[in-house]
Protein backbone atom coordinates (compact mmCIF):
# COMPACT_ATOMS: atom_id res chain seq x y z
CA UNK A 1 0.00 0.00 0.00
CA UNK A 2 1.46 3.35 -1.02
CA UNK A 3 1.77 5.96 1.31
CA UNK A 4 0.09 9.28 0.58
CA UNK A 5 3.10 12.44 -0.51
CA UNK A 6 3.19 15.66 -0.42
CA UNK A 7 6.30 17.82 -2.21
CA UNK A 8 8.01 20.61 -0.09
CA UNK A 9 10.33 22.85 -0.68
CA UNK A 10 13.86 22.72 1.07
CA UNK A 11 16.92 25.23 0.09
CA UNK A 12 20.00 23.46 0.92
CA UNK A 13 23.75 24.36 0.34
CA UNK A 14 24.75 23.64 -2.66
CA UNK A 15 27.56 21.08 -0.91
CA UNK A 16 24.70 19.47 0.55
CA UNK A 17 22.77 18.79 -2.36
CA UNK A 18 26.13 17.83 -4.39
CA UNK A 19 26.23 15.29 -1.25
CA UNK A 20 23.14 13.99 -1.32
CA UNK A 21 23.26 13.62 -5.16
CA UNK A 22 26.47 11.26 -4.40
CA UNK A 23 25.40 9.11 -1.81
CA UNK A 24 21.70 8.74 -4.49
CA UNK A 25 24.10 7.83 -6.89
CA UNK A 26 26.24 5.39 -4.77
CA UNK A 27 23.48 3.55 -3.13
CA UNK A 28 21.58 3.30 -6.53
CA UNK A 29 18.18 5.57 -4.66
CA UNK A 30 16.87 8.56 -5.97
CA UNK A 31 17.56 11.90 -4.37
CA UNK A 32 14.14 11.94 -2.99
CA UNK A 33 15.02 8.50 -1.11
CA UNK A 34 17.80 9.99 0.89
CA UNK A 35 15.88 12.87 2.02
CA UNK A 36 13.05 11.27 2.88
CA UNK A 37 15.29 8.56 5.03
CA UNK A 38 17.43 11.02 6.75
CA UNK A 39 14.11 13.27 7.45
CA UNK A 40 12.15 10.20 8.73
CA UNK A 41 15.95 9.46 11.03
CA UNK A 42 15.87 12.95 12.67
CA UNK A 43 12.02 13.22 13.49
CA UNK A 44 12.42 9.85 15.23
CA UNK A 45 15.80 10.79 17.02
CA UNK A 46 13.77 14.15 17.99
CA UNK A 47 10.88 12.66 19.38
CA UNK A 48 13.25 9.99 21.37
CA UNK A 49 14.92 13.22 23.14
CA UNK A 50 11.84 14.91 23.73
CA UNK A 51 9.85 12.03 25.38
CA UNK A 52 13.19 11.63 27.39
CA UNK A 53 13.43 15.32 28.19
CA UNK A 54 9.74 14.72 29.20
CA UNK A 55 10.07 11.68 31.41
CA UNK A 56 13.00 13.34 33.12
CA UNK A 57 10.93 16.48 33.95
CA UNK A 58 7.72 14.27 35.19
CA UNK A 59 10.73 12.55 37.97
CA UNK A 60 11.91 16.07 38.97
CA UNK A 61 8.46 17.44 39.73
CA UNK A 62 8.02 14.16 41.31
CA UNK A 63 11.86 14.75 43.22
CA UNK A 64 13.25 11.73 41.87
CA UNK A 65 15.98 13.57 41.59
CA UNK A 66 19.93 12.91 42.55
CA UNK A 67 22.33 15.88 43.20
CA UNK A 68 24.73 16.56 40.37
CA UNK A 69 27.49 15.72 42.29
CA UNK A 70 26.86 12.16 43.04
CA UNK A 71 26.17 12.16 39.69
CA UNK A 72 29.62 13.03 38.23
CA UNK A 73 30.98 11.17 41.06
CA UNK A 74 29.21 7.97 39.73
CA UNK A 75 30.26 8.52 36.12
CA UNK A 76 33.70 9.39 37.34
CA UNK A 77 34.29 6.34 39.13
CA UNK A 78 32.63 4.23 36.04
CA UNK A 79 35.23 5.60 33.84
CA UNK A 80 37.67 5.60 36.47
CA UNK A 81 38.66 9.80 35.95
CA UNK A 82 39.44 11.76 38.86
CA UNK A 83 37.72 14.98 39.71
Amino acid sequence: MSRARASITVHAEKETVAEIDALAAATDRSRDDIVNQALQQYLETNAWQVERIREGIAAADAGRVRPADDVFARISAKHGWSR
